[in-house]
């Protein structure tokens, strides 16, 4: 953000596109349902050194909602609404590209924008854990700068979380306790006509073929059926689970053995993820997690928490940043002066540290592989309670150690039908 009457911000040359007015950072984004307007095309309108052109959605309709929202904002009418996220990618005047889609979109679109050249600001989490080294060694490859839309570490319930941890004020950490929401199971549904707005071939992309349903494409509904996600665990697990995994501070970063169990889904639902799960990890330095839901009668976050356990006491978080907790409440008001904190300074949000990072090459908060690696912990504990059985993972080799079945789920069969849409 410039200040009245300093000089125009000027990039190293070469970095953005010639075209982008002001040598502002042009963005397009792809996917503008609730989360692609409410959190992320809202936050960037408000950063000074972007510029929204083009949104994207297979819903055309909403599409055209987002343009109107951005026009409103910039008072102009130079958005473009397009429906197939292919345009924005192929856009030699789009520097980067925020993609916001279901799950199963995410590494996909991802690699067609470092291969043409954007940088990439994406939802998490990865679709598979195969998906998430593939994607984290394009990037590197690219030179591009890739951002995971994950606010956590710059919340200041999670950052001095962390902090307390990793400076000693419950002693040595040895388990973490994690509650997650409890996931949802919605009753199966016929099928219906696709609405007139709504390219259905692009919207399943690299899912396998499946008739449209009243519900198939809301939020809540997609992240329950295992085409599209992998449940609670990777949802509002990633959240959680990034500041266990962070304050575990292991050196192999992602856990080394899980084992756990789930309430199965009804036969006879178009949900088929479970909803409730019941995981055990240890990581390579001993730190133990457990990571369950918990009810969420009194509202969808009301309820979750994040409580660690060291050899002098404890300290947590309960509700979705909410209340602070302590076996001594004199822990809260530690404080570490900056030469001697263990922990890193409070970041920016993801928005505006994305942008930055664009300018200045330095390492996002949220990079490609530490979204991989926390993707990583997560898939593993889906996968031994598919199984059944406890895993123990190589994080060298990236590999469950004998066991060929488990292995065979690092990787999902996609659908190339979509690339005729």
């Amino acid at each position: 953000m410039l200040a009245a009457g300093s000089a125009p911000l000027i990039l190293p040359s070469g970095l953005l596109s010639q075209r982008a007015p002001s040598n502002k950072i042009t963005l397009g984004f792809i996917g503008v349902g609730w989360q692609g307007v409410d959190l992320n095309l809202k936050s960037f309108l408000t950063e000074e050194d972007c510029v929204c052109t083009v949104v994207c959605d297979a819903y055309m309709g909403r599409a055209k909602e987002a343009k109107k929202l951005v026009d409103e904002q910039y008072g102009n009418k130079d958005c473009r609404a397009v429906q197939d996220f292919r345009e924005v990618i192929d856009d030699p005047s789009i520097d980067a590209v925020v993609i916001s889609t279901p799950d199963h979109w995410h590494t996909t679109m991802c690699l067609m924008a470092l291969d043409a050249g954007k940088h990439v600001f994406c939802e998490k989490p990865t679709f598979s854990i195969g998906e998430g080294r593939v994607l984290a060694d394009a990037v590197k490859k690219s030179g591009k700068m890739f951002s995971t839309g994950l606010e956590d570490r710059s919340l200041i319930h999670y950052h001095r979380m962390v902090e307390w941890v990793r400076n000693g004020a419950i002693g040595d950490l040895h388990h973490m306790d994690v509650g997650v929401p409890e996931g949802a199971i919605h009753p199966h549904e016929e099928e219906e006509t696709v609405p007139d707005d709504l390219n259905w071939k692009l919207w399943l992309g690299p899912a396998p073929y499946h008739p449209y349903t009243a519900t198939r494409t809301e939020p809540m509904h997609w992240r329950y059926i295992r085409d599209y996600s992998t449940g609670i665990i990777t949802d509002w697990g990633a959240h959680l689970v990034d500041t266990a995994q962070f304050a575990a501070n292991d050196p192999h970063e992602c856990a080394v053995e899980v084992k756990g169990t789930a309430e199965p889904s009804p036969e006879k639902a178009q949900s088929n993820i479970p909803a409730n799960y019941d995981l055990h990890y240890r990581y390579s330095n001993g730190v133990t997690m457990q990571l369950h839901n918990v009810s969420k009668e009194e509202g969808l976050g009301a309820n979750v928490y994040v409580r660690f356990y060291g050899s002098k006491g404890w300290v947590s978080v309960t509700g979705w940043r909410g209340q602070f907790g302590a076996s001594d409440e004199s822990l809260l008001r530690k404080k570490y002066p900056p030469k001697s904190n263990k922990h890193i300074p409070l970041p920016a949000r993801e928005h505006p540290n994305f942008l930055a990072c664009i300018k200045s090459g330095d390492e996002p908060t949220y990079s490609a592989e530490t979204l991989h690696q926390l993707s990583t912990t997560l898939h593993m504990g889906v996968i031994a309670a598919d199984l059944g059985r406890g895993l123990t993972w190589n994080p060298k080799k990236e590999r469950f150690v004998n066991d060929k079945e488990a292995n065979a789920f690092l990787t999902v069969e996609t659908n190339d039908d979509w690339m005729s849409a």
